[in-house]
């Protein structure tokens, strides 16, 4: 096992910073290495808003179930999906609108994009001895934080991230075991529960230790919680709105 695989391995997310700023050196670092991150077609579908002011972070926090280590995190990044960029460079050589420019593909794409290139800056972050946490819950209001963002058309929030030098220590999660997400050749679901069920055991076990007794549920138990619970029924009439999924 090299130094990247035994960092990659350690990883766990961070809630509690210290007041350490980030440099702009490390912001440049950590912006240009999810640069360099894989990319549809050199397309490039995303945009990073790194946002300072404090009264913004507190709104952001609020309409993120109040999250207050993006109050507190001493970097916030918000991280989008961006088609306007590329209608803007198509309008420098056509003059009507794109037509394809809104389709489920390239939502897809601009998705996937921003993801791989946050996934390179978290890494590198925590390369520097940073700590990072994602927070999916700016999609809880996505039109009020797409609106105090100043989001144009074909764009959208997927995630922020806060970044910071951790002020707690956490061991990483568990893990599926490999049996249970790697398949060959063909997706094989007779094999797939038994690693799964080993895992109920493992994860219980670490709720159990983590919590102190107080949690004692499996994954199987907490997944089927998360199904059979409604949540962001919004996002595709938002992302609609916001020009995308159409075709």
């Amino acid at each position: 096992m090299n130094e990247v695989i035994g960092l990659l391995k350690k990883h766990t997310s961070i809630r509690k910073f210290t007041e350490q700023p980030v440099s702009d050196e490390q912001l440049h670092a950590i912006v240009s290495s999810a640069q360099s991150a894989s990319t549809s077609s050199n397309v490039q579908a995303y945009s990073i808003i790194r946002v300072t002011d404090q009264g913004m972070k507190q709104q952001l926090s609020v309409l993120s179930a109040n999250y207050s280590y993006i109050v507190e995190c001493p970097l916030f990044l918000v991280w989008c999906a961006d088609m306007y960029r590329l209608r803007e460079a198509y309008g420098k050589h056509e003059q009507d609108e794109p037509v394809y420019i809104g389709t489920t593909e390239n939502l897809i794409v601009a998705t996937v994009d921003a993801s791989l290139a946050a996934q390179n800056a978290a890494v590198a972050a925590e390369s520097m001895g940073l700590g990072i946490v994602y927070i999916g819950g700016i999609r809880n209001h996505i039109a009020e934080v797409s609106k105090l963002l100043k989001l144009p058309q074909y764009v959208y929030p997927v995630f922020g991230m806060c970044i910071g030098y951790p002020d707690q220590q956490s061991a990483p999660r568990p893990r599926l075991p490999i049996d249970a997400v790697l398949h060959e050749n063909t997706y094989d679901p007779d094999r797939m529960m038994q690693p799964v069920e080993d895992y109920d055991r493992t994860m219980k076990e670490y709720m159990t230790l983590r919590t102190g007794g107080k949690r004692t549920s499996t994954w199987t138990e907490d997944m089927a919680n998360k199904l059979k619970t409604p949540a962001r029924l919004h996002m595709k009439s938002f992302l609609e709105k916001q020009g995308f999924g159409r075709d």
